[in-house]
């Protein structure tokens, strides 16, 4: 091999050099392949500037402890993060639908590793419109579990709620519509895993969650997931699971005086979506109950736009009437009767129902009542 000038270290080439170089951050969390760190280091023993790198990052890692706080100064732990990430691609490149729930679920795992053992026992409060479930965090965990289960099945992955667990009553007998399949999974996987170890839970989720990842390629994306209550296409499924799993990781971190970060603009943005094209199916809902499932009035095709403020900016058309029609970018057949401006965050906690509908603070513009009729249907898109 020929030496290039300029530091490269001896015997390897500008291009080799910049490959190796590469390697440091994943080197530096001592995530290479045995190949790959032996190569590295030949290198690290012939180039000053990638050794002085190398030992900077890994002196860096080594305050990364899995028993370390989160809240690492000035931001340590996620600076080291992206400067891996930013020099080495993933081995499997995720699909744009899946990284939300890849960021999400990591983002839990990591508050989760930090909980001390009287953590574990907090109780977080998850609202969703049909009432609060309160759960401790291996509880909530269960929960993530067995409704992320229905996307790993569909993956022809196991499903952890075992067909032989017997079904367990619901606390009070209370009904809870389309949704008491969910519950059930819930109150069956929690049963089943009563005994275990919280570490135990949190591996049966991570694992289920970092296998569901291996199998989201494109290919994958017009599957259809049943929920029991609706089906809905793989990609929006990946991006509802990781709406749940950023809301809950959340309430949890709120059970246990934890601060927890937003989702990505990006990644915030395809949640917007995801609930704006879930709107029109809520409003339809909304009118037939008010009709007591008999055949729902409808108006003159009314449109109200929902424009979004912050990192997830946008706008979207949302039909008020008729049958559910999907919310489109396109320009209506009528002007919107109303708009509504509202912060992307807020849309988010709204359609998990963590915000009353009635104390947002929201631009309104045109008919009010069309307003109201859109904010009351927002929550109703949450669920157990």
């Amino acid at each position: 091999m020929t030496t290039e000038q300029g530091g490269t270290g001896q015997g390897w080439t500008g291009q080799e050099h910049d490959a190796l170089r590469s390697l440091l951050g994943a080197w530096a969390l001592r995530a290479c392949q045995p190949e790959e760190a032996a190569e590295l280091e030949r290198h690290l023993a012939g180039c000053a500037d990638c050794a002085e790198e190398g030992d900077r990052l890994r002196r860096a890692a080594g305050r990364l402890s899995i028993d370390d706080p989160l809240d690492q100064p000035d931001g340590l732990r996620q600076q080291v993060l992206d400067f891996c990430l930013a020099r080495r691609a993933p081995a499997h490149p995720l699909a744009p639908w899946a990284a939300p729930f890849a960021a999400e679920t990591a983002k839990l795992d990591a508050l989760l590793r930090d909980l001390g053992r009287a953590e574990w026992r907090e109780v977080a409060e998850l609202p969703w419109h049909g009432g609060v479930l309160r759960l401790n965090p291996a509880e909530v965990l269960c929960h993530l579990a067995a409704v992320d289960g229905l996307l790993a099945t569909t993956l022809g992955l196991p499903d952890p709620v075992k067909p032989t667990e017997p079904q367990v009553p619901r606390q009070g007998g209370q009904p809870a519509g389309p949704w008491a399949g969910l519950l059930d999974r819930t109150e069956r996987l929690t049963r089943a895993q009563a005994e275990a170890s919280t570490e135990e839970v949190r591996l049966l989720w991570r694992s289920q969650t970092q296998a569901v990842l291996r199998f989201a390629e494109p290919p994958a994306a017009a599957l259809e997931v049943d929920y029991g209550f609706a089906t809905v296409p793989v990609r929006d499924a990946f991006i509802d699971r990781a709406f749940e799993t950023w809301i809950h990781g959340e309430d949890v971190a709120r059970a246990v005086d934890y601060p927890y970060a937003l989702p990505s603009p990006s990644h915030l943005r395809l949640m917007v979506d995801l609930a704006a094209r879930m709107l029109p199916a809520a409003l339809a809902g909304r009118r037939q109950a008010a009709f007591a499932g008999g055949p729902a009035e409808t108006g003159d095709g009314r449109v109200l736009r929902l424009v979004i403020e912050g990192p997830a900016s946008g706008e979207w058309l949302i039909p008020l009437d008729g049958p559910a029609r999907q919310a489109s970018p396109e320009p209506p057949q009528a002007d919107p009767v109303a708009e509504l401006v509202m912060d992307g965050v807020e849309f988010c906690q709204l359609a998990a129902a963590h915000r009353d509908p009635e104390h947002l603070p929201v631009g309104e513009y045109g008919d009010r009542a069309a307003i109201r009729e859109l904010l009351t249907a927002v929550p109703l898109l949450s669920r157990p």
